[in-house]
């Protein structure tokens, strides 16, 4: 069996994550994204998000990047500062691996880190049932469903919400705000 490694991503893996993402785009119901961006524009993204201090990682098989994950604001208006939402992409030949279980592990055990109380899993179409598992799996409930709310491929979509509390949730004030 191949050895699986998780670890902070790097300007050296976009090439990958373009790739596995831009596939995600094309032929995946996962993000509603319609045109897969390039690797300037992810480059953007993950400077963006990575300055800000947010965790970004990557799944390596082999030694080559075949996912990642990565964590972002759920809300921009301050009061939504200690909750996060998550972004699990991998690639095809990759899936039921065990990845996306350590890649979502490894991204709460960053977000707790960071001071973060909840995280948010918005999962697009009601059909993914291996986002969902793996989500369930690590701890998260369903939510809410908002169906019919996107289209893709010639048909409607429902977006599955998921969520997660972390560290000691909403039960205790928080002991570091993630923003400082």
């Amino acid at each position: 069996m191949s050895e699986i490694e998780i670890r902070p991503a790097g300007p050296a893996d976009l090439p990958a994550i373009t790739a596995i993402y831009g596939e995600a785009v094309q032929f995946g119901t996962a993000t509603f994204e319609l045109i897969p961006p390039d690797l300037p524009e992810m480059t953007r993204r993950f400077g963006e998000l990575t300055s800000a201090g947010f965790p970004w990682l990557v799944g390596l098989l082999d030694g080559r990047v075949v996912g990642y994950a990565y964590a972002s604001l759920y809300r921009t208006r301050p009061a939504y500062r200690f909750t996060v939402e998550n972004a699990i992409y991998l690639a095809p030949e990759s899936h039921r691996r065990g990845i996306g279980t350590r890649l979502l592990q490894r991204l709460i055990d960053d977000c707790e880190t960071l001071g973060f109380r909840q995280i948010i899993a918005v999962i697009g179409d009601s059909a993914n049932a291996g986002s969902i598992g793996v989500h369930t799996k690590a701890g998260f409930q369903m939510i809410g469903l908002h169906p019919d709310v996107g289209y893709k491929f010639g048909r409607w979509l429902d977006i599955v919400m998921m969520q997660r509390a972390l560290g000691g949730g909403g039960r205790t004030l928080p002991d570091k705000d993630p923003g400082t």
